[in-house]
């Protein structure tokens, strides 16, 4: 967590340190990757990758283990070299310059702070590192501590903390000196649920409030779709899609978005008519199905239907647009999560509950969405 040796801006009374330096500063993107690729010998582990994010804004990189993800993070923090682009913070290009000139905060997934040092003293690293006056340090640690509401622990060892209290702490020791990007790696996996679930609340506030950059790496779904301004999909070192939650959500570009991001319901079909909006597809057991789509398919194209879980209809089998038999049914309290076999074919549903929920071995009836449904083509590209 190393970064530039400036002093920090002087601080306007009544305004929080930490709330300064983060904002505004140079036209342009706070962070840009330009076309970088990152090989070790003959693997390629990122390949083209371009990137802009907005200053002030929370970016995810999400993808499974081994896509390329935590080495795009690793490269801005100046850990890994790259083979070939430009990555640059604040216009300013960094990928050939020292870790310790580069002013980024570091959140690791395992806290690395340093055992036999005090809270203090943890936080305060990068301030002393800096020659920051005394009084300034204290200052700044004691609004540090606060905002990740854990004032008065000062004198504390690590070993005293709890994992979360430890997380916090390092979210401190980042965020003290006010550093032009915030990196996070998969800083929540080392939590339990409800820890990670309050801490992914935590972390965004704070992000929100001091206006810094912040880069988020992890492979858990619900993380990057609860904290993100915007989300980018990994997949073996390539970008595979970029955009909101909700856009990367419900329009994903390709079949492996998605499959990864949430579940997914997959059919796969023949186009056998589009008119006014709405195509027929012909599933392989013969049953055809119509739905309403934006996309214009030639007739007799195999295609895929992605059908998000929430958007199915389980009810009376009468007049669905498919019957099956469910074969799960898990009650969560308000909905229910529902496995059904229709047609050899396993389909997801999440629907709240209405009356009594179907249970396991019942016939019901599926209906499609009215609209919402995304085609991919036979190569797995979303259909326009």
């Amino acid at each position: 967590m190393m970064a530039s040796t400036q002093m920090p801006r002087p601080v306007p009374a009544g305004v929080s340190s930490l709330a300064t330096g983060v904002r505004g500063g140079t036209e342009g993107p706070a962070v840009e990757f330009r076309n970088i690729d990152i090989a070790y010998g003959k693997f390629v582990a990122v390949r083209d990758f371009s990137l802009a994010i907005d200053k002030g804004s929370f970016v995810t990189l999400l993808g499974p283990s081994g896509c390329g993800k935590t080495t795009i993070l690793r490269a801005i923090a100046g850990l890994v070299g790259i083979s070939a682009g430009e990555i640059s913070i604040g216009g300013r290009r960094i990928d050939g310059i020292p870790i310790y000139k580069r002013n980024i905060g570091l959140v690791f997934q395992n806290y690395a702070l340093f055992p036999h040092k005090t809270v203090f003293d943890n936080v305060a690293f990068g301030l002393k590192y800096r020659n920051v006056p005394k009084p300034e340090i204290r200052q700044r640690v004691t609004e540090a501590l606060e905002m990740v509401r854990l004032p008065g622990s000062e004198k504390k060892l690590p070993s005293q903390l709890s994992g979360g209290q430890q997380q916090r702490i390092a979210l401190a020791r980042a965020i003290v000196f006010q550093p032009e990007v915030l990196l996070l790696d998969e800083p929540l996996s080392a939590l339990d649920a409800n820890m990670r679930e309050e801490m992914r609340v935590e972390i965004k506030k704070i992000q929100k409030a001091t206006g810094i950059t912040a880069l988020f790496v992890t492979h858990d779904q619900d993380e990057a779709l609860a904290m993100s301004d915007r989300i980018v999909v990994m997949n073996s070192g390539v970008m595979e899609q970029t955009g909101t939650p909700h856009a990367v959500y419900e329009q994903p570009e390709t079949r492996f978005v998605a499959s990864f991001l949430g579940k997914a319901n997959l059919l796969s079909g023949t186009m056998t008519g589009v008119a006014g909006g709405r195509a027929t597809v012909e599933l392989p057991d013969a049953r055809k199905v119509t739905v309403a789509t934006d996309a214009s398919p030639a007739k007799g194209a195999a295609v895929t239907l992605v059908l998000r879980p929430q958007k199915l209809a389980v009810g009376a089998p009468a007049g669905a647009d498919l019957v099956g038999t469910v074969t799960s049914a898990s009650y969560l309290g308000s909905s229910v999560l529902y496995e059904i076999d229709s047609g050899g074919s396993v389909l997801h549903a999440a629907n709240l509950i209405e009356g009594r929920p179907f249970e396991e071995g019942e016939t019901v009836g599926i209906s499609l969405p009215a609209s919402g449904v995304v085609l991919l083509d036979a190569d797995g590209r979303r259909l326009r």
